[in-house]
């Protein structure tokens, strides 16, 4: 049996979400859903095998939801994102007390993801 989470996260404003998760985080747009034209968009943007579901549906998440992502590379994706030209998030690197490096990205939204490497040994 295998299980995939997928968070939804509560957005405002599909251009600044654009802005933060395609352009910032380098995700990519799976597919997008509208019930009509000029309806909340409810579309699923993707890096590799991190998926988020991203909706403008009242009801559908709370804004300043925190997500912990695993990730083997934590200061290569910090390289990544801090040379981008993105003037509303500048993260850092930090130690963790559970003895990992992380990075903490806060969107327009205030949802937060946390990108963990765990440190073995």
């Amino acid at each position: 049996m295998t299980f995939k989470t997928i968070p939804i996260l509560r957005i405002f404003d599909e251009e600044k979400a654009r802005e933060f998760y395609l352009d910032f985080l380098g995700m990519k747009v799976d597919w997008e859903y509208r019930i009509e034209p000029g309806a909340p968009i409810y579309m699923q943007v993707s890096r590799g095998e991190l998926v988020f579901h991203l909706s403008e549906n009242s009801g559908d998440g709370t804004p300043g939801t925190k997500i912990f992502v695993e990730v083997d590379d934590v200061e290569s994706l910090h390289a990544e994102v801090s040379g981008k030209n993105y003037r509303y998030n500048r993260p850092g690197l930090q130690d963790a007390f559970w003895g990992a490096k992380i990075m903490e990205v806060i969107d327009p939204f205030s949802n937060r993801v946390i990108f963990n490497e765990s440190r073995e040994g």
